[in-house]
């Protein structure tokens, strides 16, 4: 029976240790990219509109990731996996689809929560039998989070953990992450810099997002630990194909073909304007089925694999839920 590897680290005292280090970054807040140097711990205001305690958006049992996080009904195991939607993104892309609870640092009602409620919805989602607890866009509360799960497995928390997130992350924390994230799930969004400023309102975001998957791989490698059909440790890199190539995926996945082409991929398909897409010319529309067969066969040229893809339709529709028709590729 697999068990996360954080458990270990709670019975050791590592774990309280990491969340007292991580925690103290805040006070020269260094916890991503932007390097705000501001005293969070004194709740001073970050660039990601965040001060000391974590802000919860939702959480909900969320059925359309990949398969083998969700689970399918033949294996009988699609309990889907309890996210918890972290506010303030620390990228503010203009096409986002959670941009109501991901970019929500205008609202009155900022849903700050304590650590200790944080534990507490872990524990609530586990006794709703998910298959694991996922950290959405996690990156600026990671000291909050890595403090929750020592409290919540001080009461009974034994599911893995993922990390779901923009890459825009500092290596210097996944570092500190190392053995207690079980399962990585980065969004390799740009191949420019530019693309990156322009759409995501973010500085310098290819190095930075090669960096700390890098630093993901270096933790997991590319093989992946499943049981019962269900991922319990790994790392999957995702892809989200964006018209005229915005994306740059031909370099993205150039990248991880030369970092190791075993690494597990997710191309998605799913992207539609909306949120500020609608009134910018190159995000305005549905990709083509064209742009889709191209990054396919990019994937042939670069001996990539294994992953997951979706099927492609004509998409002349509103779609949030298409990835659940997420299909798995072995080369």
């Amino acid at each position: 029976m697999f068990e996360p590897s954080y458990l270990s680290l709670h019975k050791s005292g590592v774990l309280a240790q990491r969340a007292e280090l991580l925690n103290s970054m805040l006070s020269d807040c260094r916890i991503c990219p932007k390097d705000c140097r501001i005293n969070r711990l004194n709740n001073e205001i970050a660039a990601c509109y965040s001060g000391l305690k974590p802000v919860v958006s939702s959480y909900c049992i969320h059925y359309g990731e990949e398969p083998f996080l969700s689970g399918d009904k033949e294996s009988g195991n699609d309990n889907g996996v309890g996210n918890i939607f972290f506010g303030n993104c620390n990228l503010r892309c203009v096409y986002c689809q959670n941009y109501e609870i991901s970019q929500n640092h205008k609202t009155e009602i900022k849903n700050e929560v304590t650590v200790e409620r944080l534990a507490g919805i872990m524990i609530e989602l586990q006794f709703k039998k998910v298959n694991a607890i996922g950290f959405v866009s996690p990156t600026h509360f990671v000291p909050q989070i890595v403090e929750a799960v020592n409290i919540a497995a001080s009461n009974g928390l034994n599911l893995p953990l993922i990390y779901n997130t923009n890459s825009y992350d500092s290596p210097e924390v996944l570092r500190l992450l190392d053995g207690i994230i079980d399962i990585y799930l980065p969004d390799l969004k740009y191949s420019e810099d530019e693309y990156g400023y322009s759409y995501s309102k973010i500085k310098n975001y290819v190095s930075h997002s090669r960096d700390s998957v890098r630093e993901m791989y270096r933790q997991t490698g590319s093989g992946l630990i499943t049981e019962n059909g269900l991922l319990k440790r790994g790392l999957i890199v995702r892809h989200l194909i964006l018209p005229n190539d915005i994306a740059g995926s031909y370099e993205t996945l150039k990248f991880i073909s030369e970092l190791d082409n075993k690494i597990s991929l997710s191309l998605m398909s799913q992207y539609y304007p909306v949120h500020k897409a609608l009134s910018v010319d190159l995000l305005s529309r549905n990709i083509s089925e064209r742009e889709y067969e191209r990054v396919f066969e990019w994937m042939d040229e670069l001996n990539l694999e294994n992953g997951f893809f979706q099927e492609f339709e004509s998409q002349n529709y509103y779609r949030p839920d298409f990835i659940d028709r997420a299909e798995p590729f072995k080369r």
